[in-house]
């Protein structure tokens, strides 16, 4: 699987035990060669009444909807639109454009600029996305009851951290209307759950080590309820120095993450928050990052190569969702 900008995935080991299809479990499977979404792919066990033309329309429209309205790869896409305009006045935007906005305010603020929604120039510079125009400053930034405001002309909004997230909290959101009584779900290198598998057992997810171009595993996890998101180093960056440079950016210093391999996987109650915890604790670093998660009480799996082997550094429980 072909993963742009997170390194979450499936293991074989939890395809083996958690996506398995049996006549027992009946569980039925959709793109697992690869559906296509968000630059990466999708793939979404489950079990229940639902169609499989029912459920692959659901997700496809979830993806074209969030595509539509946040991605900067699409020049006519409400956040293109945006980032465009040089009015200073409220701008009239999608429900889903404001909520997935307002809650990267709401991120920033409790990380201290760590996930930083305007940072799309500065990844461009490096060569890791298409926004152009200024910084601007989120003070500058004004959300009200369907519109934004920009003061700053040339303020852009990359929303790459947090729309997948969205997405992913859409898509399940949805699958109970359709007949689906327990499913596991898996965009773009985020995961979220519902029910448990047909077999009476946790759906089981693994996380692959940040250098494993071999798929290796470093944990399998039962996430039940809560949502996994990873955000990493070594699969995507430009080949500068002995590690490269990271596509992460750290706002505060203006400049890509170490490109060393490390990664952060979260647990939070919604993906788009997972989304963007894990961006904001890869930039904060392998010192000040665990201290954070402790703080704030956030479930974490930090790992980084240090001397011979891989260091670990768990969080807020996290430890309680191992399975291997």
């Amino acid at each position: 699987m072909s993963i742009t900008r997170r390194n979450l995935l499936f293991s074989t080991a939890a395809m083996a035990t958690g996506l398995a299809a049996s006549a027992s479990s009946a569980v039925h499977v959709l793109g697992a060669t690869g559906g296509q979404a968000f630059g990466s792919t999708w793939r979404l066990a489950w079990s229940g009444a639902a169609s499989e033309e029912a459920v692959r329309s659901h997700v496809l429209r979830v993806v074209e909807q969030t595509n539509a309205s946040m991605s900067p790869y699409r020049s006519e896409s409400e956040l293109s639109l945006f980032n465009r305009s040089r009015s200073s006045g409220w701008q009239h935007v999608s429900p889903d454009l404001s909520v997935v906005v307002s809650d990267a305010l709401a991120v920033s603020r409790l990380t201290e600029g760590a996930f930083d929604p305007t940072v799309g120039p500065l990844v461009a510079r490096y060569g890791f996305g298409p926004i152009s125009g200024g910084r601007g400053k989120l003070e500058d930034l004004h959300i009200g009851a369907g519109a934004l405001r920009k003061i700053t002309p040339d303020l852009t909004l990359d929303l790459c951290g947090i729309a997948k997230g969205y997405a992913l909290d859409r898509i399940i959101g949805g699958l109970a209307d359709l007949g689906v009584r327990s499913a596991l779900l898996e965009l773009g290198g985020e995961v979220r759950c519902i029910g448990q598998h047909p077999d009476g057992r946790p759906w089981r997810v693994g996380i692959e080590r940040p250098d494993a171009a071999d798929g290796a595993m470093q944990r399998i996890i039962a996430p039940r309820d809560l949502a996994l998101a990873t955000s990493g180093t070594g699969r995507q960056g430009a080949a500068f120095g002995p590690h490269g440079i990271s596509h992460l950016i750290d706002p505060g210093h203006r400049r890509p993450v170490s490109g060393a391999p490390a990664s952060v996987s979260v647990l939070a109650e919604s993906a788009m928050r997972a989304d963007a915890l894990a961006t904001a604790l890869m930039v904060m670093g392998p010192e000040t990052g665990p201290d954070f998660a402790r703080d704030h009480a956030i479930r974490a799996l930090f790992l980084r190569y240090h001397g011979n082997g891989w260091q670990e550094i768990m969080t807020a429980g996290f430890d309680r969702h191992l399975i291997l």
